[in-house]
Order: C-alpha cells, then structure tokens, then sequence
C-alpha cells in the first residue's frame, strides 16, 4: 500500500508539475522559445468575415494559442483531445471547426493541469484565440456545469462559437463526473 502511495504520488506530481509549467509559460519544455512579431501599425480591423485556414491541421499539430486576459495565461493549443495532446496543452476537438470559422469550434484541457483556474472565469470575461489565420476574441455567454456524458455542448451552432471544457469539480479526486463549460461568442476577427 506504501508502494502504491508512493507511485501515485510521484506520476501525479510529474503531471502537476508540467501543468503548472504549461499554464504560467504557455509553452511545453521541449518547444523552443520564439520571439514575437510586433504588430503592423495602421491595420484594419476585420469582424465577421469569413475565416479561410490555408492548411488543416493533422493530430497533434499546435495550432495556435488561448489567451485568458482575466487569468494572465497564454495556452498552446495542439489539434485533437487525446491525452497526448491534453499533456502538452489545451486540445481542439477536431470533429469541430477551427478557430473563427462559423459553427461550433470546442477546446477541452485537463483541470489540474492548464485549467487549474479556469472556475475563476465566467459570463462577460474574454477568451482570445491566435490562430494562422488570425486572432479571434470570443465573449462568455454562458457558464455551464453538466454530466461528464453530455455531449450537447460539442453540437453545432448557426454562429462562430467558442466552448471550453474541463473536468468539475475542480478539487475532484478521479475521475470527476461533471464538466465545466464556458460558451463564447465571436466578437472580434482580426484576419492574418
């Protein structure tokens, strides 16, 4: 039973940490650090127009970033929500639209990892997506808690829409039964 203490503790230790390193950095350990462009003076802003992506993602792809203005945090999202992808940062659910495009784009992270603080965020606060094609600023609508099985929320929508998704409770231990949602509306296109 020791053993098994000890076992537990430290493979939950390791994924705590690489969390902690993913949520306060916005980068994995084995990204190289890249240095960020300043932007074009005098550019135009862009809504509500249509999102074009010159290349699909394939599994496993970093896709662009998530920036949570209220928690100060910058996520590297990669494409697809399989627990490799998961370890590394928030991950698309590829059987959605991608970022700015119109339909229901859905982003899911694990709650003690990149969304250790995601409860913190709710209705009115911003959720801000770079992608290739562009930085897209969503606007929460509707905070909502449901069962680990529902799968309403990865439904489509006749608007551009963000959904974010995490385990709940937040200080569950196992496998929690309920899932946090956050659902966003598109309010701002600034087109690469």
């Amino acid at each position: 039973m020791i053993l098994f203490g000890l076992w537990f503790s430290g493979t939950n230790a390791f994924k705590f940490m690489a969390g902690y390193f993913i949520y306060t950095t916005g980068k994995t350990s084995t990204e190289p650090v890249q240095e960020t462009q300043p932007e074009k003076k005098n550019e135009k802003e862009e809504t509500a127009k249509t999102v074009t992506y010159s290349e699909r993602p394939e599994k496993g792809d970093v896709i662009g970033d998530l920036k949570i203005p209220k928690l100060d945090a910058v996520l590297p999202i990669y494409h697809g929500t399989d627990e490799d992808e998961l370890e590394k940062g928030v991950g698309h659910f590829a059987g959605s639209v991608l970022p700015g495009e119109k339909d229901n784009s859905v982003l899911s992270g694990h709650r003690d990892t990149v969304f250790r603080k995601l409860g913190d965020v709710g209705k009115g606060d911003l959720l801000v997506v770079s992608t290739s094609a562009g930085e897209f600023t969503y606007k929460i609508r509707k905070v909502k808690i449901v069962d680990a099985d529902d799968r309403t929320i990865i439904v489509p929508k006749p608007r551009a829409t963000l959904t974010v998704t995490t385990c709940y409770p937040f200080d569950f231990i196992g496998s929690a039964p309920e899932r946090y949602i956050l659902i966003a509306d598109l309010i701002e296109s600034k087109l690469s």
